[in-house]
């Protein structure tokens, strides 16, 4: 990336309020970043941990090239799904080795990674942690946990409660916990101000709440209704209570309690109960799921209302809009918590839950019936918005046998989500789980069937038995629609595998089917492989197969879906002596800029096919280096099934023939060291395709490990010997292997040796 690409990367949120105080956490935060590779902030829930990292983070993004990533994991309940949440946060499809695939991609980068509320999954951000930081000499990590992760190597700053004023100086100066009551208060009754009349109770307040931010920001906002005097009345007796409560619990931590209890007493009835329900929502709601999954009391209003009432309370935060536009409420990890212990206790949480899976099974139904058409793009925004609340749900439907068919359901009908999202090994997850616990021969299970078998062909993993399953419960229930699934699976897997003619064969009748269903989502699928299949069967029929699955996007306004339209099209383009044509249909397909990798790996290597018949072969080089690139960046496999895998050979033969070895490997690993954007903006000339300024590599763009790696493949070691020299994985040091030939163009380990042979400085 060039320097102003590199500066602005990272995904740090906007700060929504005033930063108050911690000048001397921030110094200290910022001194041992600079010379440690891990920096954890620990410290009780609610004393700032998270907001004193963003702070951090933002101070600190200049001496990272690649970027500040924050990865908030308050939200996932499985340790299992760590690694995966942290590569969505970086883009990358989602893989079943993601540790792995993280430690590649992060091997050469100068990034620091934000990993935020760690402590419920701490064994697994640790392991995560020390395999990142031993391969990437660039990687720093800043998390935030109630207690250390135990890490070899790891610096704990403890992040205390904000110093409030002692009773002989509680009318001097400001001091920080003041100073956060008054900006606060401040922000919800215009014209609050510390005055000689107001300050001695402000203070009082605060130390009656020890300095504890979240406590304190509570308390401030009742200055919206009430005077200072009254809240500390008031407060004065919710703290009161604290006797009552266990001796083993911390004191501070009985403080944030009492502090919270005493909000959720202040609420009205209606508000309370909300509260509680809404605190099933890891990842947030809206209006319509409040309404749909909350049930206020009885005499309480309507849900506006309420959830009104608790944004003005500040139990709820506002945060910008999601799905049409609908505005979206959070709430704080510790309050969420306090509202799952109150809605445990009441006896409603099972009824919740039930409503909360009715729910999200009707979105998904709705998804699966909208998402092919102008709301597209809108629905996938949802999704992963939704993408914590969705785990929730499917995590508490698979507990048990009883819900395993709404949760089989659910993940049938976000089958293309999944995908499209870079969620493939979490997506089979869910539906092999589901498939194990509804063994009932219905149509959800039959959906399930097609689900998994499509996510499992398209990377490569085993399906012959779930289409041989998925064959017989379409005969049995009489599914048309059913059939053609089997019919268009079963038709990818014959054309991945490289026999065209069966392949094309049976995408055809699928074709038929999904024609006589009336579903135009699955009509386009298949339309896109069969004009895939004819394409590479010198086939021009194929060419009407393309332009009807664009014209169908034209019709539904399905902008993601043209983007795959296009590259159908241009491709028989291409076929038909038409390069430049084309070029123009690929370049429009690139600049729509959609998220989805797997179609920017087609659209990039379309085009190197595309200027290899146009003899810009130095271009060809850099661009089938730059779709290798994407490839890996996205998990999916189609790229190395034969078909495609010949055609970009035949390219690469002739750049090579026209450059010579070294000038097309030189080219080839340039671009095959670029990030997304170089990719992208190579693709539409708006920038050349080289490497990152200041990014040490060795030559051909190998890391260091690679290079040690190369060495060893060509001393004839294999995957084995070589994990045992340098004690890592064996899944490792293939996909490091793998890697290695991509970047250098080659297309077996025996030629390893003849390109390092050719280095300069290397002995003969």
């Amino acid at each position: 990336m060039g320097a102003r690409s590199r500066r602005s990367a990272g995904n740090l949120p906007a700060e929504l309020t005033s930063f108050v105080g911690r000048r001397h956490e921030l110094g200290e935060a910022k001194r041992l970043l600079a010379t440690a590779r891990l920096v954890t902030l620990t410290g009780a829930g609610g004393v700032g941990k998270t907001r004193l990292a963003l702070r951090v983070a933002a101070d600190v993004r200049r001496a990272f090239p690649d970027g500040v990533w924050l990865v908030e994991l308050a939200d996932v309940g499985d340790p299992h799904l760590v690694p995966n949440t942290v590569a969505t946060a970086f883009g990358l499809r989602v893989t079943s080795d993601q540790a792995a695939g993280l430690a590649e991609y992060l091997e050469d980068k100068q990034l620091l990674l934000v990993l935020d509320n760690c402590e419920h999954v701490a064994d697994e951000c640790a392991t995560l942690v020390a395999k990142l930081l031993a391969v990437s000499a660039g990687l720093r990590v800043l998390a935030t946990s109630r207690h250390t992760l135990h890490v070899e190597g790891e610096h704990l700053l403890h992040v205390e409660p904000l110093p409030v004023p002692g009773d002989e100086d509680a009318g001097g100066g400001p001091v920080e916990a003041v100073t956060l009551f008054a900006d606060r208060a401040a922000a919800v009754s215009p014209g609050f101000e510390l005055t000689p009349d107001n300050r001695a109770t402000v203070s009082r307040i605060c130390r009656r709440l020890e300095g504890i931010p979240l406590a304190i920001e509570l308390a401030a906002v009742r200055v919206r209704v009430l005077a200072v005097d009254q809240v500390l009345e008031r407060l004065d007796d919710r703290l009161g209570l604290l006797t009552s409560r266990p001796a083993a619990v911390q004191p501070r931590r009985r403080t944030l309690e009492a502090a919270i209890d005493w909000s959720f007493e202040l609420c009205t009835p209606a508000e309370q109960r909300l509260w509680a329900q809404a605190s099933v929502f890891p990842g947030g709601f809206d209006l319509d799921a409040a309404e749909g999954v909350c049930v206020p009391a009885a005499d309480g209003g309507s849900a506006l209302d309420v959830v009104a009432g608790l944004v003005d309370k500040s139990v709820l935060s506002r945060q910008n809009g999601t799905f049409g536009r609908h505005a979206w409420y959070r709430m704080l990890e510790t309050v969420r918590e306090y509202g799952g212990a109150r809605l445990a206790a009441g006896g409603d949480e099972a009824g919740v839950r039930a409503r909360q899976a009715g729910y999200y099974a009707d979105l998904a139904r709705r998804y699966r019936a909208e998402g092919f058409g102008p709301r597209q793009s809108e629905w996938l925004g949802r999704l992963r918005r939704e993408h914590a609340n969705l785990r929730a749900v499917l995590e508490h439907c698979l507990s048990g046998p009883g819900q395993a068919s709404q949760a089989l359901d659910i993940a049938a009908s976000l089958w293309n989500f999944w995908y499209g999202g870079g969620l493939v090994p979490e997506g089979c997850g869910y539906l092999r789980r589901g498939l194990e616990l509804c063994g009932e021969r219905t149509l959800v299970r039959a959906r399930g069937l097609y689900a998994m078998a499509f996510l499992a062909i398209q990377t490569g993993a085993p399906h012959a038995q779930l289409l041989a399953e998925l064959d017989e419960l379409a005969e049995e229930l009489g599914d048309e629609r059913l059939r053609a699934g089997h019919a268009e699976c079963a038709g990818m897997a014959t054309f991945f595998t490289g026999d065209l003619s069966g392949g094309a064969e049976l995408l055809e009748r699928a074709l038929a089917g999904y024609r006589t269903a009336g579903d135009p989502l699955l009509v386009f699928d298949t339309l896109i492989l069969l004009a895939a299949a004819r394409f590479f069967l010198g086939d021009p029929r194929g060419a009407a197969a393309a332009e009807e699955a664009l014209a169908l996007t034209d019709r539904h306004q399905a902008r993601w879906s043209r983007g795959y339209a296009l590259w159908a099209v241009a491709i028989h383009r291409w076929r038909a002596g038409e390069p430049r044509q084309a070029t123009d249909l690929l370049h429009e397909a690139v600049a729509l800029r959609l998220p989805d990798r797997t179609l920017l790996a087609f659209l990039v290597e379309a085009l190197a096919w595309c200027h290899s018949a146009e003899g810009e072969h130095d271009r060809v080089a850099r661009l089938l280096g730059g779709a290798g690139a994407v490839w890996r960046l996205s998990g999916a496999r189609v790229g190395e099934m034969s078909p495609y895998q010949a055609v970009d050979e035949q390219c690469a033969a002739l750049a090579r023939k026209a450059l010579g070895e070294d000038a097309f490997a030189a080219a080839f690993a340039e671009a095959a060291g670029s990030g997304l954007d170089d990719v992208v903006r190579y693709a539409l000339r708006e920038r050349p395709a080289t490497r990152a300024a200041g990014k040490a590599a060795e030559p051909g763009g190998l890391t260091r490990r690679q290079r040690e790696i190369a060495e060893l493949v060509a001393r004839g070691m294999s995957n084995k010997e070589i994990a045992a020299a340098l004690v890592l994985s064996g899944r490792t040091v293939e996909g490091h292997v793998e890697n290695i030939l991509v970047k250098l163009g080659l297309t077996s380990r025996t030629q390893v040796a003849s390109w390092l042979a050719g280095q300069p400085g290397r002995p003969a």
